[in-house]
């Protein structure tokens, strides 16, 4: 609990630290908790359900994943609608008044003090942490390969979706590409590159902000959240992007060996 006078932090959480894999997965979405200090946002408990709040299956499909590639793991606690910590803090989506059809009360005509109090409380934290294991694997000669994990609703503004697995990047594609063609030879899923969002639509801050800058392998990964519905989907999934991931890192080291 926070001290008089002091904002309470929501540092993110970390798990399988002293992993010994090259691979860092990243879940800005893994939770739909609203603090006591932000009540409802004045929404309902459906809507607090919904894939505004936070992206379903996500975390469970990291977990799996971390466990299968000995990787380290890092999820914010709170839900994308207090702050989504894929997003700089002048970014409209950071704390969204509307998400698809949902207008979110709590988040309009924000001002700037609660604005910069929800930054200090999330955003702030979450950036330090997620640098700091990134750094530290970096010194110890563990170069890390960064992934963001998020689901995707099937539907969008009343729009069907016919991707499944959307293999996105930031400036470097080189990790992405591989990947995508893993995962065209590896599974059967509806692969398909920068879907159904792409750098162009403000989605890789993370990405930018974490691992371009030491220059490290990176991409994110969207899954349909329909793929994810049940804990057996969820090994499935896992299981497949497991080796799609591995077969990604083989073939990037091998380019490097071959340039």
């Amino acid at each position: 609990m926070a001290a008089a006078g002091e904002t309470e932090s929501f540092a993110p959480l970390i798990e399988n630290e002293v992993s010994q894999g090259r691979f860092v997965l990243v879940c800005e979405h893994a939770s739909n908790a609203v603090p006591a200090r932000w009540g409802t946002l004045g929404l309902t408990q459906e809507a607090l359900r919904a894939h505004i709040a936070w992206d379903p299956g996500a975390r469970a499909l990291a977990q799996a994943l971390s466990a299968r590639l000995d990787a380290v793991l890092v999820h914010a606690p709170v839900s994308r609608l207090v702050y989504d910590c894929n997003r700089a803090p002048d970014m409209a989506g950071a704390m969204p008044a509307q998400s698809e059809v949902y207008e979110i009360p709590g988040n309009a005509d924000i001002a700037r003090d609660e604005r910069l109090a929800r930054t200090q409380a999330v955003y702030l934290p979450w950036v330090a942490g997620l640098h700091g294991v990134i750094a530290r694997r970096i010194a110890l000669g563990l170069r890390p390969v960064v992934v963001t994990l998020h689901s995707f609703t099937p539907v969008y503004h009343g729009k069907p979706r016919r991707v499944e697995l959307g293999v996105i990047h930031d400036a470097d594609a080189h990790f992405a590409v591989a990947v995508q063609s893993a995962a065209s030879k590896l599974t059967r899923l509806n692969v398909q590159l920068n879907a159904p969002y792409s750098a162009a639509d403000d989605v890789t801050h993370t990405l930018r902000l974490q691992a371009t800058p030491y220059g490290l392998p990176n991409v994110m990964l969207e899954i349909r959240n329909d793929l994810l519905a049940t804990a057996e989907q969820v090994t499935t999934m896992a299981d497949q992007l497991a080796a799609v991931l591995n077969m990604g890192l083989v073939e990037i080291q091998r380019q490097a060996k071959a340039s």
